[in-house]
């Protein structure tokens, strides 16, 4: 597989089976705390179960190494440029570097901009399903939470149109769908934001899961009032590392972030293994991720071949980007809460394996598979939420 950066055919090994128990992995370790029960093979949030790449596990010892940890400024020439570079690469994107903000975390960032940009009772529209991280931020915030359907621009218009609506969250690619917007509907939302005065936050985390054709960054679409905000520990498995970076449209809008996360945040100095991370990974880490993602089409493929076999009325296919299965069981005739509850008493006590409900995203009828893992993993998922359906409908 060619990487854009020339370096040629390489192959990493996708197969091998990391053991995580006993890393404080919120994963695995933590599984009890959502669903009751500890020891179950997990299929949940979105973290996978990869090492990361060997060039950032190099990168980190070398760093480490040198022993010394004091305080770092994250503008400097190698991260900002490397991340011009992944851009322009990965998604024939070039960025102005002067627009880059920092923080340790996506969602950080999301909090941020949304005190910025609206106030407690304002309205944030999202589209729904949504993800969780979206809904704990906006509603802890004392914000409203405005869902729209995810492909109705109608109803969006709607939302978008109240007076109070101040913010549009966008997940570029969806989480949990895997939805990736298209050039026409990117330029509509665009549109409708600027005539109605809605700020937009376009979380592109997902950005590097992208199968089918080239990401396309808000940056492209972006008017008036817009941030984006990403990070490369989503697709380079390193999220324990603890940071993020965005681009901010208005400069006043950039130092008023800036200024916001070095004093009343009290954050001006990055994680400087973070930032040795990313430079790594955006620098030489290509190869690796196109292999990733090959590798995890894959379970998808495997995913979709057995849900196809068992039950051809579901008529599932893999997603447009991620590692993430949304899968509708509704044809089934899951649809209700008392189902849903049945059907995960039958994943968690028979077949102990945990899967993400569809109702924590705001869907009953669903749930969401994570196959970011070894096939070994993803074909036992798959197997026990079949078997497990089985015994439900």
């Amino acid at each position: 597989m060619v990487c854009p950066q020339g370096r040629g055919i390489v192959s990493f090994d996708f197969d091998a089976v990391v053991d995580r128990r006993g890393t404080w992995s919120v994963q695995w370790d933590g599984v009890a705390d959502r669903f009751g029960v500890d020891g179950l093979l997990p299929f949940t949030i979105s973290d996978m179960d990869f090492a990361s790449p060997p060039v950032v596990l190099d990168a980190l010892r070398d760093r480490v190494a040198h022993g010394v940890f004091g305080y770092t400024d994250w503008r400097n020439e190698d991260f900002l440029s490397a991340v011009r570079h992944w851009f322009a690469v990965r998604y024939d994107t070039e960025i102005d570097t002067g627009r880059i903000v920092y923080a340790p975390s996506v969602l950080n960032q999301l909090s941020q901009l949304l005190r910025m940009w609206s106030g407690p009772g304002d309205g944030v529209v999202v589209h729904t399903p949504t993800y969780d991280g979206f809904i704990k931020a906006i509603s802890g915030l004392g914000r409203d939470l405005r869902g729209v359907p995810v492909g109705d621009d109608e109803a969006l218009e709607r939302q978008l149109a109240r007076p109070d609506s101040k913010v549009l969250v966008l997940c570029s690619p969806h989480n949990p769908t895997g939805r990736v917007w298209t050039h026409d509907e990117l330029t509509r939302t665009a549109e409708l934001a600027a005539r109605h005065g809605v700020a937009v936050v376009s979380d592109e985390i997902h950005a590097d899961f992208v199968r089918d054709g080239v990401h396309l960054p808000w940056t492209r679409y972006g008017t008036g009032r817009w941030a984006l905000i990403t990070s490369g520990t989503k697709a380079f498995n390193f999220p324990a590392l603890s940071g993020s970076y965005g681009l901010i449209g208005d400069p006043g809008d950039h130092a008023a972030f800036v200024r916001r996360m070095e004093t009343g945040e009290g954050l001006a100095s990055p994680a400087v293994l973070s930032l040795t991370a990313h430079i790594a990974a955006y620098r030489r880490g290509g190869p690796w991720l196109d292999d990733l993602n090959a590798y995890v089409a894959g379970n998808l493929r495997m995913l979709a071949d057995r849900l196809g076999a068992a039950f051809p009325e579901l008529g599932w296919e893999p997603p447009q980007a991620g590692y993430l299965a949304w899968i509708d069981l509704r044809p089934l005739g899951i649809g209700s809460r008392t189902k849903d509850s049945v059907l995960q008493r039958e994943l968690v006590e028979r077949e102990k394996v945990a899967i993400m409900p569809g109702s924590v995203y705001g869907c009953e009828g669903f749930v969401r598979l994570n196959v970011g893992c070894p096939r070994s993993k993803a074909e036992r998922g798959a197997d026990a939420l079949i078997r497990a359906l089985g015994r439900v409908i």
